[in-house]
């Protein structure tokens, strides 16, 4: 594994890891400024909890796992994945620049807003970043066309010698015994 690597996934993690802790810890600090965004949500989906509460706390343990995983480099991809799923709904409900009245408050809530888009490009990144091994899918296709060649091969082989071999086999018949 590169070097950028082993720093950049912990520290990209960081924050999530502080953030998800804190909401475990305390969701009620969270829960207010979460309400506009978990409520539709719990309404569509069932297997969500119902109280804002429990949701920001599930939302926080997510973050802290899966910071951990890819902090620590074990299945950083699903990792990656799994923050950016709670990293929308978060920067939905806790940076709501549009909604801010007050310009500087507005602009303070713009710059977290980005920020956090900022980190969405990082873990999207992350999630596609197959650590200088090649993807699934380029092994297969890889696969398919080493087979495809190799068929070609015995192809041209067979009619090369199918002719020849089937001309000694009429003169071996002929042949006497």
């Amino acid at each position: 594994m590169s070097l950028l690597r082993v720093l950049g996934r912990p520290m990209l993690a960081s924050m999530f890891l502080t953030g998800g802790l804190s909401s475990v810890r305390a969701p009620e600090d969270v829960a207010p400024v979460a309400e506009p965004v978990v409520q539709p949500v719990t309404e569509r989906v069932s297997a969500l909890p119902d109280r804002t509460e429990q949701v920001v706390r599930l939302n926080g343990a997510v973050q802290v796992v899966a910071g951990l995983m890819l902090a620590t480099g074990r299945l950083p991809r699903p990792a990656a994945l799994a923050i950016a799923a709670t990293l929308v709904p978060t920067t939905l409900a806790a940076h709501r620049f549009w909604e801010a009245e007050d310009p500087s408050e507005r602009a303070q809530q713009r710059i977290h807003f980005f920020k956090n888009m900022s980190m969405l490009g990082g873990l999207l990144i992350a999630a596609d970043d197959t650590g200088a091994r090649p993807s699934l899918m380029w092994r297969g296709t890889h696969a398919a066309h080493g087979l495809r060649h190799d068929a070609g091969l015995v192809r041209r082989s067979v009619r090369a010698t199918a002719r020849p071999a089937a001309a000694a086999g009429r003169v071996r018949a002929k042949l006497p015994v």
